[in-house]
C-alpha cells in the first residue's frame, strides 16, 4: 500500500497517529466479549484517513476493506473527532503563528472549501465561485512556509472581511508586512493595483502587479497542497454538524504530515526527506533567517531599471 498517496502519511506517521488514537479511546477498540469489529484499529484509522485525503465515498472504501458503507460510516464518525483530537498540537495557533512570522514578510491567501448546499444555511454560498463552502485563510512565509490556517467561516464571506474576522489581521500586525492579491486591497497588504473604471493600468502598473504575482505564486502552491486533502477541494457531503471536526483533523493531518518524523539537526527539514510529493510541502516552524527576507528585498532595490515603488520597496516603506 502506498499509504502518502492513500493517506497522506507516511508509513511511521501512520503508525504514530494509530499509536496516539488508540491512547485516546475511552476502551479498547476490540473488546474481549461481544461481538469483534469488522476492522482493527489500524485498519480502521486508514479508512479515515482516506476519506479525508481522498474524499472518496464511504461505498468505495468499504469495498477496499472489505466492509460495508454504514461501518466506515460509523468508524468515520467515531475516529474523525479523535484525529482532530490527537493531532491539535501540530496546528499553530495565532500566538505561535505570531512567533513564527515575527519580523518577516508573509503572504497571505484566502480559499473555498466547497460543500453540499445544505438548505438550512444559505450563508455557505460563495458568489464569486456559485457554490456553497467554507472560506479559510493561509499564512505563509515567503519560501511558502505553511504559517497558520484558520479556522474556516461561511463561504459569503469576502476574504477581505475574513483577514479580520479570522485573525489573521492581528498576526500579520506582528509581522514584518505582507503581500495579498486584489481581494486584500483596504487591508493594509501589499496588493495587485486593478484597473481604473473605464481605462487601462499602465505598463508601470502591469509589471508591479507582475512582480506581486511571483512573490506570492509560494502562498498558492501552499494553498494547493493545503487541498491535496480532498477533503478541502471537492464537496463535503456529510452532515454540516460534522463539518467542524472533519476540517480539523484534515488540518491537523496537514501539518502532521509535514512536520512529524522530519526532524533533524538544526530543525525541521523541509519535507523532502521522505523521498515522495513531500518533497515540494512547506515545513512548519522549519528555521528560516530573516536575512531571506532581507535578499528578496535587496534583489528588488538593486533590480537594474527598477522602480523607487517596486513592491518590496512599497512593503519595506511603510515599516
Amino acid at each position: 500500500m502506498r499509504y502518502y498517496r492513500t493517506t497522506g502519511l507516511t508509513l511511521t506517521q501512520m503508525q504514530e497517529l494509530v499509536r496516539r488514537v488508540n491512547e485516546a479511546l475511552d476502551e479498547p477498540w476490540n473488546k474481549r466479549t461481544g461481538r469483534p469489529k469488522s476492522l482493527g484499529l489500524y485498519k480502521a484509522v486508514e479508512a479515515a484517513c482516506m476519506y479525508l485525503r481522498q474524499n472518496a465515498t464511504q461505498e468505495f472504501i468499504g469495498e477496499t476493506r472489505d466492509t460495508s458503507q454504514p461501518t466506515i460510516s460509523r468508524y468515520a464518525a467515531v475516529l474523525i473527532p479523535l484525529v482532530k483530537a490527537v493531532l491539535e498540537e501540530f496546528v499553530p495557533d495565532a500566538a505561535e503563528a505570531i512567533e513564527i512570522v515575527r519580523g518577516r514578510v508573509v503572504l497571505v491567501d484566502g480559499t473555498l472549501t466547497p460543500c453540499w448546499s445544505y438548505a438550512q444555511h444559505p450563508e455557505l454560498w460563495n458568489g464569486k465561485h456559485k457554490t456553497t463552502g467554507f472560506n479559510a485563510q493561509l499564512i505563509s512565509l515567503l519560501d511558502g512556509t505553511a504559517a497558520w490556517i484558520s479556522d474556516p467561516l461561511p463561504g459569503k464571506t469576502h476574504d477581505a472581511k475574513s483577514f479580520t474576522d479570522t485573525g489573521a489581521a492581528q498576526i500579520v500586525e506582528k509581522s514584518g508586512g505582507g503581500f495579498g492579491d486584489k481581494g486584500y486591497q483596504g487591508t493594509g497588504l501589499v496588493t495587485p493595483k486593478k484597473k481604473p473604471e473605464g481605462g487601462e493600468l499602465t505598463m508601470s502598473d502591469k509589471d508591479y502587479n507582475s512582480q506581486i504575482s511571483s512573490l506570492r505564486a509560494p502562498v498558492e502552491r501552499l494553498v494547493a497542497h493545503f487541498k491535496n486533502w480532498k477533503i478541502f477541494h471537492a464537496d463535503y457531503r456529510r452532515p454540516y454538524r460534522t463539518y467542524s471536526d472533519a476540517f480539523d483533523a484534515a488540518r491537523g493531518l496537514f501539518f502532521f504530515s509535514i512536520t512529524w518524523g522530519c526532524r533533524v539537526a538544526g530543525g525541521i527539514t523541509a519535507p523532502g526527506s521522505h523521498g515522495t510529493e513531500h518533497d515540494s510541502l512547506p515545513s512548519f516552524r522549519s528555521s528560516h533567517p530573516f536575512q531571506s527576507n532581507a535578499r528578496v528585498s535587496s534583489q528588488w532595490m538593486n533590480r537594474p531599471g527598477s522602480r523607487s515603488m517596486s513592491p518590496v520597496h512599497h512593503l519595506w516603506n511603510r515599516l
